[in-house]
């Protein structure tokens, strides 16, 4: 029989590495991912999981946020009024 207090989940921490991984690319999905690990985590008192989650939900936030200030730009300004790249 399995001993339930030295089994160690490593949900929490695989979901962290992909909310990192994945905030670059779908930030939105990271983040729903990172909170998910960060509650997990809390569960089982990890700290490295933990940490890794904050990581995923502190970067999938500025991902977002920067994506759409820039796409806010686009829409008001137009592509036409980029400063030229010389």
């Amino acid at each position: 029989m399995v001993d339930a207090k030295n089994t160690h989940d490593s949900t929490p921490y695989t979901l962290g590495i992909v909310s990192i991984v994945l905030s670059f690319f779908q930030p939105l999905a990271a983040l729903i991912i990172g909170i998910v690990g960060f509650y997990q985590s809390k569960k089982i008192k990890d700290g490295k999981a933990r940490k890794l989650n904050i990581w995923g939900i502190v970067l999938s936030v500025i991902v977002l946020i920067v994506t759409l200030i820039i796409t806010y730009y686009a829409f008001t300004k137009g592509l036409t009024n980029l400063p030229a790249l010389s």
